[in-house]
């Protein structure tokens, strides 16, 4: 037979939800059938609606700008921490799944925060009477009697009867060892509860063991000593916010049906209503909140970085120098582990070797990274080469779009060798050269590390000075696609391939390469401004051009990807420039 639930009368039972409570209480809905139910018309209730005064729509959802802050809190990460007053259901645990998927509409929708929570304790249960067996006889205990005594003895007293499990169960020595040398007060304890927490579920009020005069009246003084109490595990499920201090009456009636189902299904099915406190901490809000919270208001908040490796590269603007500390530590805080350095560049990129300046903000003080691209590792060192991980779209559509497998391939500009090492692995053979000395040697390590060295050339020389040292050289392979990707001066550089197969020493017919020649443009139509500028270099004008639109480098600034294949007549007219 199912052991009886408190019965009790509603007037009774919601006061004493809305204060805290030494016992439990146990909700059995009684529930008027929705025909006794009346409604207003429409006419009536948009009459009444239209006279109500416009009350203006509140934010919904988890918001810094709302909840209440801890007291006392003021500096650190806890100055973050909000505090939100919900109501929950605490429900059967094996029941909680179901009904999850029925409330789906009614439960606490929010992200990152699950709407069902296991506090602890939870596993002792909802309580109910449970009358006690009759006295009987004392006789012998049977075997299977004595193994449940002495598991009884294991749960209350630990390990008295079990030292070999004691020894089985006992925590790392490096973990106690962490917890014997944590201290610091109660300030320290605080800090070091918050430091890993997203959030935290408390119920208000508690659960209390001690009897009190309200779990007395409850039950009767003569009900102490005669009556046990016991029950199953229970869950949490967290209602909607616009429920929060709300009574069992206040419910929509699709709660209330739902749950009158499930407890006339199952009599010793209990549901309790409970008021909760949802605390959220500094690691649950994202970064654009945190950063809005501590910019004064009116700076526009910096929301993008480049990645590279572990590093994060901030270009802050002149307004965010003052509290560019603070937004380093939120960019670390919110990225880790995968980000463990921030910088922000300094200064312009000014010389030949396109190397940046950088200042670390915050996190580990190295700029020497490793990338992986594409399934290929390269090693940067950012104080001293040039890497750009957005350019990587870029890259993998010329070698996956454009490079042809009989290819041989000529980076003319190839850093630290991310088209080049990446060409490798489909095209014939690779060229590659820098003037930065620094990412030569990069480069060659790069080339070990991915197992290419049968396949790249390395050359460390000025750019017109290794075209034409490729196209005069009598035993490379003919060079069929030229890429270069310098956007500030690589038109400047286009003038090499004028005449230059008047020394072609190859015995094969001269092959006329395909060129992809980067740039920068401001103009209202980057493209026709592009071509003219190639135009102009070359000295003649080059029909048949493939223009493609890279990314929007600043507001009004393209960056763009030029394709063409050399005219002939360029490679055999006289060249208008003295090689070095």
């Amino acid at each position: 037979m199912a052991p009886p639930l408190l019965d009790l009368p509603s007037h009774c039972l919601l006061p004493r939800l809305r204060r805290s409570t030494s016992g439990r209480l146990l909700l059995h809905l009684r529930l008027k059938p929705l025909s006794s139910f009346s409604y207003t018309t429409t006419t009536s209730s948009s009459t009444s609606s239209s006279r109500a005064p416009q009350v203006p729509p509140r934010l919904h959802g988890p918001s810094l700008r709302r909840g209440r802050r801890l007291p006392g809190e003021t500096d650190g990460p806890l100055s973050f921490a909000r505090i939100f007053d919900l109501t929950a259901l605490r429900v059967p645990a094996a029941a909680c799944a179901p009904l999850e998927r029925r409330l789906r509409g009614h439960l606490l929708n929010w992200p990152r925060v699950r709407n069902v929570v296991r506090l602890p304790g939870d596993d002792g249960g909802l309580l109910f009477p449970v009358p006690l067996p009759s006295p009987a006889t004392p006789s012998l205990p049977t075997a299977v009697a004595r193994r449940e005594k002495l598991a009884r003895e294991f749960n209350a007293r630990g390990f008295v009867q079990f030292p070999n499990l004691a020894k089985m169960s006992r925590p790392p020595a490096r973990k106690r060892k962490g917890k014997k040398d944590e201290g610091g007060g109660e300030a320290a304890a605080t800090a070091r509860y918050t430091k890993d927490k997203v959030y935290v579920v408390e119920e208000i009020g508690g659960r209390k063991e001690e009897h009190g005069d309200e779990w007395m009246r409850l039950v009767g003084e003569e009900g102490f000593g005669r009556i046990t109490w016991r029950g199953g595990p229970t869950r949490l499920l967290l209602l909607d916010e616009s429920y929060a201090n709300k009574r069992v009456e206040d419910l929509p009636e699709a709660i209330k049906v739902m749950l009158d189902h499930e407890t006339n299904k199952d009599g010793s099915s209990s549901y309790e209503l409970v008021q909760c406190q949802l605390t959220l901490f500094y690691n649950y809000w994202p970064m654009n909140e945190v950063l809005e919270k501590i910019l004064p208001e009116g700076i526009i908040i910096p929301t993008g970085f480049e990645t590279v490796g572990h590093i994060a590269h901030l270009n802050l603007r002149d307004d965010h120098l003052p509290y560019k500390k603070l937004i380093a530590q939120v960019v670390l805080d919110k990225n880790k582990p995968k980000i463990q350095t921030v910088v922000n560049k300094t200064d312009a990129i000014q010389n030949n070797y396109r190397t940046m300046q950088l200042e670390v903000l915050a996190g580990i003080d190295s700029l020497v990274t490793t990338v992986i691209e594409s399934g290929l590792r390269f090693q940067v060192d950012l104080s001293t080469v040039y890497w750009n991980s957005r350019l990587s779209t870029e890259r993998q559509r010329l070698v996956e779009h454009v490079f042809k497998n009989s290819d041989v391939v000529c980076d003319v500009f190839s850093g630290v060798g991310p088209i080049a090492i990446s060409a490798a692995r489909k095209v014939k053979y690779v060229y590659a050269n820098d003037l930065n000395p620094t990412a030569v040697e990069y480069l060659e390590r790069n080339i070990v590390l991915n197992k290419l060295e049968r396949k790249i050339e390395v050359f460390n020389m000025d750019a017109r000075r290794f075209i034409s040292s490729i196209y005069s050289s009598q035993y490379v392979h003919p060079v069929t696609q030229v890429v270069m990707n310098l956007p500030n001066d690589a038109t400047e550089f286009l003038d090499v391939f004028r005449g230059i197969s008047r020394n072609y020493q190859l015995a094969v017919p001269c092959v006329m390469p395909n060129i992809h020649v980067y740039g920068f443009s401001k103009a209202e139509d980057p493209e026709y401004d592009f071509h003219e500028r190639i135009n102009l270099t070359l000295g003649e004008n080059v029909a048949d051009v493939e223009m493609h639109r890279v990314r929007l480098v600043a507001p009004g600034k393209w960056m763009l990807c030029a394709s063409f294949t050399l005219p002939v007549s360029v490679a055999f007219a006289k060249p208008n420039y003295i090689a070095c």
